[in-house]
């Protein structure tokens, strides 16, 4: 059943978007060459707490830790640890907080010292399928148009788009009705309404769309062994349109990708 959420309900949603938000934002700063997955897993932890929030990923269906660290081939769900971050490798960093009964989820993906302009431009463009997808988020519009603008932005441009792992709604539970492809026709699906809740995620590919499931149970990494990137923001719809209730300063990170309004993506 697809949840509607009160106002109360999303500004004690948005109160938790931003301790995600600010945590994202302290480990997209602490992403450096020779840091630990576990190191960065432990500065999240710290900091969800240390803000009033609880780490919703821990003991979610038996999943250990506070994030998800995954390093370029893997798609989702890498499992921090001992592994060592090296220049030129992609890492995205998916996170969840809970707060007064509430769940934000929030994903970036970002590089690790210099990485070549391929990299960039994967990063690019799966951050404006989330842009774009986000733009569609609009009372009256269907489903079905948030992963169909995903879905042509990033095959127009080359790119896989993941099918096995969607987006979904969000608000007392991380993973509520509805599911939310990044794929998909216009019109079709069930219509938006004001209040209605949604974590979307794009997780774009530089080869095939297929993706496998290591023996840890958890990583999902691409098929053919080629880059994966992934972003993902909470939003709810409101009478003025999409709200993003985990939305980033960007200025306290130049290097991440900017932000880019949806009609500049689109020109």
């Amino acid at each position: 059943m697809i949840s509607i959420k009160s106002a109360r309900e999303i500004e004690i949603m948005r109160r938790s978007g931003k301790i995600t938000s600010k945590t994202l934002t302290r480990l997209m700063h602490a992403a450096k060459p020779g840091v630990t997955t576990a190191e960065l897993d432990r500065i999240a932890d710290e900091s969800i707490r240390s803000m009033g929030g609880v780490p919703t990923f821990i003991g979610y269906q038996g999943y250990p830790s506070a994030i998800c660290t995954s390093v370029n081939d893997e798609v989702v769900h890498g499992m921090p640890g001992d592994r060592v971050l090296h220049e030129g490798d992609l890492l995205s960093i998916d996170i969840g907080t809970t707060f007064e009964g509430y769940v934000s989820d929030s994903a970036v993906t970002v590089a690790i010292g210099e990485v070549g302009e391929s990299a960039k431009r994967l990063m690019r463009i799966t951050q404006e399928c989330l842009m774009l997808g986000i733009a569609q988020m609009q009372a009256g519009n269907h489903l079905g148009d948030i992963g169909w603008a995903v879905q042509q932005h990033a095959e127009a441009h080359g790119y896989g788009v993941v099918r096995k792992l969607v987006g979904h709604g969000i608000g007392r539970k991380m993973h509520e009705d509805p599911q939310v492809p990044n794929y998909g026709k216009p019109g079709s699906g069930p219509l938006l309404r004001k209040g209605l809740c949604l974590a979307v995620e794009p997780m774009i590919t530089e080869g095939t769309f297929e993706v496998e499931t290591l023996d840890d149970g958890w990583t999902v990494v691409t098929e053919d062994g080629k880059l994966a990137a992934h972003f993902e923001h909470t939003i709810a719809i409101t009478d003025e349109g999409p709200k993003i209730l985990t939305l980033r300063d960007y200025a306290e990170h130049p290097d991440v990708v900017r932000f880019r309004p949806a009609e500049e993506v689109a020109a």
